[in-house]
């Protein structure tokens, strides 16, 4: 039975290599823990009870604070920095009509009202957000 748990144990850190989400590896750790009963002697049923506790105890244990480690984080784009900045209303602001850019940091912008009222052209506001090309605005 040891071929038998080093093969799992392979075929999980290949899983887990191929994945790279935590996955597998609980499994593989299981795996070891039925390799060791084995070695020992212990009968099947109890290498798969061992192999069951240690992959349960590992993901229980482990994953919460690995989880942190390899979850993605956004990272702010260069388009983030235009949000809590002043802009100058180039075109009059209408979400109605469909109408409305604004020039923030030498960018212009295409911009809708965040209150939805009508923002005229020469207006300074603040941009409150980025919703996809436009940002929202709202009057000083």
């Amino acid at each position: 039975m040891t071929a038998f748990w080093l093969i799992a144990f392979i075929a999980f850190v290949a899983g887990e290599a191929a994945t790279v989400g935590l996955v597998c590896i609980w499994f593989a750790a299981g795996a070891v823990g039925g390799f060791l009963v084995a070695v020992l002697g212990g009968q099947f049923w109890f290498q798969l009870i061992v192999f069951a506790a240690v992959s349960a105890l590992t993901l229980a244990l482990v994953r919460p604070a690995a989880a942190r480690f390899i979850r993605p984080r956004r990272s702010p784009t260069n388009a983030d920095r235009v949000v809590d900045q002043t802009a100058s209303v180039t075109e009059t602001i209408d979400n109605e009509a469909g109408t409305g850019q604004v020039n923030v940091l030498g960018q212009v912008w295409t911009a809708r009202s965040a209150l939805g009222v009508v923002i005229p052209a020469g207006t300074q506001v603040k941009v409150q957000r980025i919703e996809g090309v436009k940002v929202f605005v709202e009057t000083l």
